[in-house]
């Protein structure tokens, strides 16, 4: 089993920055890939950013291209998520998560951390 656990949301101001953390647990991990994805009030979730685990490749939905940047730490098993020039449609909470193999989508999540942008 996997264990996703996010950290660093809160509440910043329009233009502000925050660098969310999830600190990935388990008795082996190596996924193909993690993503960071959020859902605002009354909104489908969608995917913000993803890493492919090895090859450390990402990929930014439009809203957060140039703002936001996803990395990871191989040897401790993190993956952050620095978002710059936060905007208000930013609001959201934000989730990790993990996909263990090629033949599934996303199968482990994070709970979830609040970012709310305030205007």
């Amino acid at each position: 089993q996997v264990q996703l656990v996010e950290s660093g949301g809160g509440l910043v101001q329009a233009g502000g920055s925050l660098r969310l953390s999830c600190a990935a647990s388990g008795r082996t991990f190596s996924p193909i890939a993690m993503g960071w994805f959020r859902q605002a009030p009354g909104k489908e979730r969608e995917v913000v950013a993803t890493i492919i685990w090895g090859l450390g490749k990402t990929y930014y939905a439009d809203a957060v291209k140039g703002r936001f940047t996803v990395s990871r730490d191989n040897a401790k098993n993190m993956v952050y998520l620095q978002m710059n020039t936060l905007k208000p449609e930013d609001t959201a909470v934000y989730r990790c998560a993990a996909q263990s193999s090629l033949n599934n989508g996303y199968d482990y999540w994070g709970q979830g951390t609040q970012v709310t942008v305030s205007s």
